[in-house]
């Protein structure tokens, strides 16, 4: 595993929050999502359906998503940055995805999420992110630069 991979991850253990930018007709919309994550190419998070992100994705299934510490001094952060494809968990993920999710949940004391929180009826889905790209700012006291990242094979 390298070194990018490593802080790649720890980025992502650290941080509860990533900002999921969709594209809502013509008009680039931004949405912070408490997420999990498997490895460094797969997000998930919980939305209702009809939020202005989910309604989104449902259209146009492309989104970008950072990850960064904001407590740290301007200048001095690292950043994870993803472009992929998302959308709705399928049912067939659901169990595998939803216990990933879950695990994160519990970890850092929210609690549990059982598939009847995310499906039938219920007002919340699974969302999963398939990231194709990341990469990195780094804080390497250099110039604003992502550093690509290569991502683990499927």
């Amino acid at each position: 595993m390298t070194d990018l991979v490593v802080t790649a991850k720890q980025l992502l253990a650290t941080n509860r929050y990533a900002v999921l930018g969709t594209v809502d007709g013509n008009e680039p919309w931004a949405n912070p999502v408490w997420f999990a994550h498997r490895e460094i190419d797969t997000l998930v998070w919980v939305s209702r359906p009809d939020s202005r992100h989910s309604r989104a994705i449902a259209t146009v299934p492309r989104v970008a998503v950072t990850v960064f510490d904001s407590t740290v001094v301007p200048g001095h952060g690292t950043a994870f940055y993803g472009r992929g494809a998302a959308g709705e968990c399928r049912a067939d993920e659901l169990p595998e995805l939803l216990a990933l999710y879950t695990a994160e949940s519990e970890r850092q004391g929210i609690g549990s999420w059982g598939a009847e929180r995310v499906s039938g009826a219920a007002g919340f889905r699974l969302y999963v992110a398939r990231l194709e790209e990341v990469s990195l700012l780094l804080d390497d006291g250099g110039p604003d630069l992502r550093v690509p990242v290569d991502l683990p094979p499927r």
